[in-house]
């Protein structure tokens, strides 16, 4: 055992824990990597139960049940598009849902917190890999900085609580996760779980198996229209998010960018398990000692990631192996690439103990099989 966990309380199997965001990406991985390691007393409340936004709703929450432990898994995401699109709903959103929670977890007294952020926060044009340190060295990319400064401001907040109050509250900053529970949602998913669908449509278009787009649209609608629409519409529909069939009856899916951007990836339930470690067995004042006990106390996140990244062509490639999609890709390099490397350096984490588990190709093999409903979880 790391020397550090020595004096650590741990996390008790009756604790009573509250996991903010359950229903997404980030939230339903920690819940059941919780369930499956014998935690029982967890609360959750969705959107609609309990809006985050409203600070006197959150401090009734708290108030009520007093949770113990904070996964704060919370937040408005989404892909490039969305990003840039609703620039004033992702800066605002984001820093009330987590100024909220931060704040009643300070005053009701929560054992720890755990804050969830995104490898977005780094600069635009920042070495590689990406350490810790490098935050706030640069400016951000223009698209995604309304949610970075937010979730920077998130890791201000826990830092200056902890060293304010003298709370327990931990940033974590995960690079690209796909998984179960990922927004296919074609206008504001992320690149990953936005290419599976478009090529697993490609590939039923391909086939000309209309009941299985008809069943996807069903089960996920496009701006309205689902799988009873007639087909003429349904091909301008997959034609307008970039899955196309030619004249000759060949099949294409157009992609953003020139395909030379490299991204790193993470499957959910690593990162669950990441997250799960870090609350079990690191403090925040283990942190601030494996960076030597600085007189300026910044920079104490953790990044969780594995270490090696990809191209967006590669990735596109391996999905399209992993569907069995057998068409054309094509790059419209009149679109925004975004920033061209996004590496971390998981080397602090690595050092405090924990390692990721599951491969990139596994991992894609077991998210289609989840989003064809034939996988677990």
């Amino acid at each position: 055992m790391h020397p550090f966990f020595k004096s650590i309380l741990r996390m008790d199997k009756n604790a009573k824990i509250y996991i903010a965001g359950h229903n997404g990406l980030v939230g339903s991985a920690i819940l059941w990597n919780l369930a499956s390691k014998g935690y029982e007393n967890i609360l959750t409340r969705s959107s609609s139960q309990l809006d985050l936004r409203d600070k006197k709703a959150v401090e009734a929450f708290f108030y009520e049940y007093s949770p113990e432990y904070v996964f704060l898994a919370a937040a408005k995401v989404g892909g490039i598009v969305a990003n840039n699109t609703y620039r004033g709903e992702f800066i605002y959103d984001n820093l009330m849902i987590q100024s909220n929670v931060i704040e009643a977890a300070r005053v009701f007294g929560v054992k720890k917190l755990l804050f969830l952020g995104s490898t977005c926060i780094y600069p635009r044009e920042c070495p590689q890999p990406i350490k810790e340190e490098y935050l706030l060295t640069a400016p951000l990319e223009y698209t995604n900085e309304p949610y970075a400064i937010a979730k920077i401001a998130g890791i201000k907040l826990c830092e200056s609580y902890n060293l304010q109050y003298g709370t327990n509250f931990i940033s974590v900053m995960p690079t690209n996760l796909y998984g179960p529970n990922d927004n296919f949602d074609l206008e504001k998913s992320h690149v990953l779980p936005a290419l599976v669908r478009k090529m697993h449509l490609a590939a039923c278009l391909e086939n000309d198996d209309w009941d299985g787009i008809r069943e996807d649209l069903n089960r996920r609608p496009v701006g309205g229209t689902d799988g009873s629409a007639e087909e003429a519409k349904l091909l301008r529909l997959l034609a307008a998010n970039g899955v196309s069939r030619s004249e000759d009856g060949m099949v294409s899916v157009e992609i953003w960018g020139t395909g030379s951007p490299r991204r790193e990836f993470l499957w959910s339930e690593d990162m669950a398990d990441a997250c799960v470690f870090v609350m079990q067995n690191v403090d925040f004042d283990d942190i601030v000692a494996i960076n030597g006990k600085p007189k300026e106390v910044r920079n104490v996140h953790l990044n969780i990631g594995t270490g090696t990244d990809v191209s967006i062509k590669k990735l596109a490639q391996l999905v399209q192996e992993t569907v069995g999609f057998s068409g054309t890709l094509t790059f419209n390099t009149s679109k925004p690439d975004g920033t061209l490397r996004k590496l971390t350096d998981p080397s602090r984490l690595h050092q405090l103990g924990w390692k990721h588990s599951v491969a990139l190709q596994e991992g894609l093999e077991r998210m289609y099989a989840w989003y064809c409903g034939t996988g677990t979880r």
